[in-house]
């Protein structure tokens, strides 16, 4: 595995008397799609948030050789790109006004007038997501799966070295599921870190370099899919169970109900 370029070590999140992570411990390259499981309740996007800088939390978190808690807020913002759920956009903005909200942490305030070095980064976003034909429409009147993909553009435009996208792909349907999870791991081909938030094993499976498993707050497996996603460690987080099967060279991961 290469060098750790993220690093958290013991780290927690407390509301109240209620641990939501605790000692959340783990060291991710960049150039890696990680995905983040766990059944509902498990902390998956208090984690995310955490990583953010969105939450307090206690431990430590490192980046590219960084103290996260030391880094100022427009630093962290320019090292961590968040993608919550949701993405909904309620104004009638057109699709290149709101990707190039992405260009704030860098100063860029006014998508009308961008300094060249980034309407370029908006350009390659749009790009990347495939939005060139949709960059004047008005984002309220695109479809569901045209809606994740600016938000993911968005997201992409800061151009960070880190991503975290918290369930992209939830209520899409098949097809812009894989268009989406494909886009992500295009980002980490391009020597971004992606932790990427799903419910769906079997796209975890397929498209992650390594696979996070929460389960009441705590990390209870790390690794590649063929060890985080094995029939043990679903039936201990899930209670479920999985059989491995191929299609087109490509691994399915086809989960059923443990007895």
């Amino acid at each position: 595995m290469s060098a750790a370029y993220l690093s958290a070590r013991g780290l927690g999140v407390r509301l109240g008397a209620r641990d939501l992570i605790a000692n959340v411990s783990f060291d991710l390259p960049c150039g890696c799609l990680a995905a983040v499981i766990g059944p509902n309740g498990a902390g998956k996007t208090t984690l995310l948030r955490a990583l953010a800088g969105l939450v307090p939390s206690r431990g430590e978190i490192r980046v590219g050789g960084s103290d996260a808690a030391a880094l100022a807020i427009r630093e962290r913002a320019l090292r961590f790109a968040y993608l919550p759920q949701g993405h909904a956009v309620h104004w009638p903005l057109p699709v290149r006004d709101v990707v190039a909200l992405g260009r704030y942490p860098h100063g860029a305030t006014d998508p009308a007038n961008l300094p060249r070095r980034d309407a370029e980064a908006v350009a390659r976003a749009i790009a990347a997501a495939d939005l060139g034909s949709l960059a004047d429409r008005p984002v309220t009147e695109l479809s569901g799966g045209e809606k994740a993909r600016v938000a993911l553009a968005r997201v992409l435009a800061v151009e960070a070295s880190v991503v975290l996208a918290d369930e992209p792909i939830a209520s899409l349907d098949p097809r812009y599921q894989l268009d989406v999870m494909a886009l992500l791991r295009d980002t980490a081909l391009g020597g971004a870190l992606v932790l990427v938030v799903t419910h769906d094993l079997g796209l975890a499976a397929r498209f992650a370099d390594r696979v996070l498993v929460l389960k009441d707050g705590r990390l209870i497996e790390s690794g590649p899919p063929s060890a985080a996603l094995s029939p043990e460690v679903l039936a201990h987080a899930f209670h479920i169970g999985a059989f491995r099967a191929e299609h087109d060279g490509s691994p399915v991961l086809v989960p059923w109900v443990a007895p």
